[in-house]
């Protein structure tokens, strides 16, 4: 990133589909989360319960429709969520994400989308993918704990549109204002929920403080 003008943080929280949590559950795990002495269990763990306070938030708009039912004491109309949901997790990273939304939404599509950066360019190239030939969603929520330049995520939702889903959020844990930036220009139409704003990218492409590589710190392989 040497050399490339990078947004700051007040040009990109004016945003109008950016979603920053503010609560206080979330910027204690945050903390826990970016420690370096955090273990890697403990590490998996957390990514996942701020996947589940991340899903209460970016679900809060979610259609429902009315479903009959009986309590103990007599019958009622209560809700259910009205169509499909899935989920995308970025591999590998995304993968706790993934498994923290499945805690709130139980019934769910998880489709898994390979892309890795080319350390080089700092471009996504995607080397695996099990979306399905048919689509039948009300929403579908692509997952990736870092969005730093914003290249995975914006081939994760053209990837997404090609196959005709017509409402897609992203969804991350930290943001450079950089790939938010990169990502909203791209993608205006799509909701951005994250857990934490961070200050710059690096000369490597890497978020600054951040937490480290989100992957190898879930899955031990540093």
């Amino acid at each position: 990133m040497q050399g490339i003008p990078q947004p700051g943080r007040t040009e990109v929280l004016q945003l109008p589909r950016v979603h920053i949590s503010r609560h206080p559950v979330m910027a204690h795990k945050m903390t826990l989360l970016r420690n370096k002495e955090t273990p890697t269990s403990q590490f998996y763990r957390l990514v996942k319960e701020i996947g589940s306070l991340i899903a209460y938030e970016a679900t809060a708009g979610l259609a429902l429709r009315e479903k009959t039912i009986e309590t103990p004491l007599e019958q009622m109309q209560g809700y259910k969520l009205a169509g499909g949901i899935g989920i995308t997790p970025i591999l590998r990273a995304g993968l706790g994400l993934a498994e923290g939304f499945r805690e709130v939404l139980h019934d769910v599509q998880i489709w898994h989308l390979g892309l890795r950066r080319d350390e080089r360019t700092l471009q996504a190239l995607e080397y695996y993918n099990r979306l399905p030939h048919k689509v039948d969603l009300q929403i579908c929520y692509a997952v990736d704990p870092m969005l730093a330049t914003g290249g995975s995520a914006i081939d994760a939702v053209n990837i997404l549109k090609a196959k005709g889903i017509k409402r897609i959020s992203f969804v991350c844990i930290i943001a450079a204002p950089y790939g938010l930036l990169k990502l909203s220009e791209a993608h205006p139409d799509i909701d951005i929920y994250i857990a934490a704003l961070d200050e710059r990218l690096n000369d490597q492409g890497y978020i600054v403080p951040g937490l480290g590589d989100a992957g190898d710190r879930q899955f031990g392989t540093f």
